[in-house]
């Protein structure tokens, strides 16, 4: 923020010379930034305002900042003893906003929680957030549920946390006793439930991001076994869909999981030499080399002060589920709809409409529609805030609508028979020979997208972890690396044991879940209507059940 003392000289102070021009959802890093006496201080270089002159904030202001975060730890929220009072705050045209992500974005002369952003672009941002590594399983998760089953377990899903990140939303409203005007939602549920809510929040936090991780290190070793086998094959003229289980047609389809005992290389093809396939086979293996490889790639990646290189990235994860998009289209289109009907009986080629095992798809979607933990957040910049709640809705629903649109046409085009709708691999990548053009291509995107994406995951998990319990985001090189190679261990072992990022997805997803989207909402609601005398029995009794499904959705993935 801007200097709070009560003269009247400039906080900030233009540099001539310096010119920014900060695209749409720009993301700027400094590695000298991120310290706790945010949100009132901020680097040179963070600072994106709407003006063309980069400033910076006076010693004085950080001073100040420092004074009232050490003020403020020394009562509860609610104590209004030791607030900081209105003299010393800021006007609102030199107060800043700071970003969990690094950047601070400067109000000018706008109502407190206003915002530059239009309806549109902020739709697109949540939207965007959204749409991550879980599309890949969604097809997998309706042959698990059954295709009508499915279908309406995902529009359920949908309908369940949209209201859930509502009452998120409005969760701040609800404590009018305090200015909650800068809070996020771990702040409101400090405030109902003192330091294990903080520090709950914290942990399920943690898992979400960890569990990312390790999902896009599967991933990201899958991604590139096959595109080195690509390669190999390419140059060797090795057709390895001759040693799996697929259709024998112009656009082939393979069932990796019925060929266990083949050799995964195509190994019965002898176009290359015997002795370099073997040795190939031996040092390209999925599960024992490829996860080791990518540790000399990311490891140094995720001991970087900064990484702000590549947030220039982000652009990449809309450019992927676009070429997703087509992908799936294309294939759709060539290879036509496969479905029959049966409700409770399985057949040879088709899995019946209503299976037990549907929560395998609540776990996976419960990630898939994660948002709560940063809704306040991407919604303060909302320029029009009396259509937050609208918008929030209409971004749920092109969610809703992209997970069908991917999940109905690989289910319904998959090719049954000749092949059983149970072929339906966990990334439905898998089901494409790694010689397929198109295929590679989508691998090539995604696993350059993961690349750029994995450090700033290893930096958030850095931010939440050490930020709170070690008080500073880099003690030093050695504390970062530790918690670097614990992460990358998970990863590894991960990739090499348990490569399953549907089974990884939906178990980190049900643990998240139960805290951010079904717990928490729900009660700190059923607190806030306690306290207002205005609790109803339905009231109750309908968040109390939203509370038992997340329970229960995270018990049933045990048993699945």
């Amino acid at each position: 923020m801007a200097d709070l003392d009560s003269d009247s000289r400039q906080l900030l102070a233009p540099e001539a010379g310096r010119e920014v021009h900060p695209g749409p959802m720009n993301i700027q890093f400094d590695s000298s930034d991120l310290r706790p006496n945010r949100p009132f201080h901020v680097e040179p270089t963070n600072i994106v305002s709407v003006s063309d002159a980069l400033q910076r904030v006076s010693d004085r202001a950080s001073a100040m900042n420092k004074r009232i975060h050490y003020y403020s730890r020394l009562a509860a929220p609610a104590d209004q003893a030791l607030v900081a009072p209105d003299h010393v705050v800021p006007a609102p045209e030199e107060r800043y906003v700071y970003s969990p992500l690094g950047s601070a974005y400067k109000l000018q002369s706008c109502p407190e929680g206003s915002g530059k952003n239009t309806s549109l672009v902020t739709i697109f941002m949540i939207w965007n957030t959204m749409m991550g590594t879980s599309i890949l399983s969604i097809p997998w998760g309706i042959k698990q549920a059954g295709f009508t089953t499915g279908v309406c377990v995902i529009l359920l899903m949908g309908l369940l946390t949209l209201y859930c990140c509502y009452r998120v939303l409005r969760s701040r409203a609800t404590i009018p006793s305090v200015d909650t005007a800068a809070w996020e939602f771990p702040d409101v549920c400090r405030h109902y439930f003192g330091a294990f809510g903080q520090w709950s929040s914290l942990l399920f936090s943690l898992v979400s991001l960890i569990g990312a991780m390790v999902v896009y290190w599967v991933l990201m070793s899958n991604f590139l076994f096959n595109t080195g086998k690509f390669m190999f094959n390419f140059i060797h003229h090795i057709n390895d869909t001759d040693a799996a289980l697929s259709t024998n047609d112009s656009n082939p389809v393979t069932c990796p999981s019925a060929s266990s005992g083949r050799p995964d290389n195509g190994s019965a093809v002898f176009s290359a030499n015997a002795t370099g396939l073997q040795q190939f086979e031996r040092w390209w293996d999925k599960s024992q080399t490829v996860p080791f490889y990518l540790v000399g790639l990311l490891l140094p990646l995720l001991n970087f002060k900064s990484p702000s290189f590549f947030s220039k990235f982000n652009v990449l994860g809309t450019v992927s589920i676009a070429y997703l998009t087509f992908l799936v289209t294309l294939k759709a289109a060539r290879l036509g709809f496969h479905l029959e009907f049966h409700w409770f009986t399985p057949t040879e080629f088709f899995v019946p409409e209503i299976r037990s095992r549907f929560p395998q798809l609540t776990g996976v979607l419960t990630l898939a529609f994660f948002i709560h933990n940063c809704v306040i957040t991407l919604l303060k910049n909302n320029k029009n805030q009396e259509n937050n709640v609208r918008d929030l809705a209409v971004a749920y629903l092109l969610v809703t609508l992209t997970y069908l649109y991917i999940g109905v046409l690989v289910f319904a085009s998959f090719p049954s028979p000749p092949l059983p709708k149970d072929c339906i691999e966990q990334n439905f990548l898998d089901n494409f020979p790694s010689t397929d053009i198109l295929s590679f291509v989508a691998r090539i995107f995604l696993l350059f997208q993961m690349v750029t994406v994995y450090p700033l995951l290893g930096y958030l998990v850095r931010v939440q972890l050490l930020g709170h319990v070690v008080g500073d985001l880099y003690p030093s090189i050695f504390h970062v690396l530790v918690l670097n190679l614990i992460i990358v261990g998970a990863g590894v072992s991960m990739a090499c044991l348990y490569p399953n990022i549907g089974g990884i997805i939906r178990y980190s997803g049900a643990a998240c879940g139960l805290a951010f989207v079904f717990v928490y909402p729900s009660l700190t609601y059923i607190l806030s209507l306690r306290q207002e005398d205005r609790l109803t029995w339905p009231s109750l009794l309908f968040h109390a059940l939203l509370i038992v499904l997340g329970l229960a959705n995270l018990v049933a993935q045990f048993f699945m």
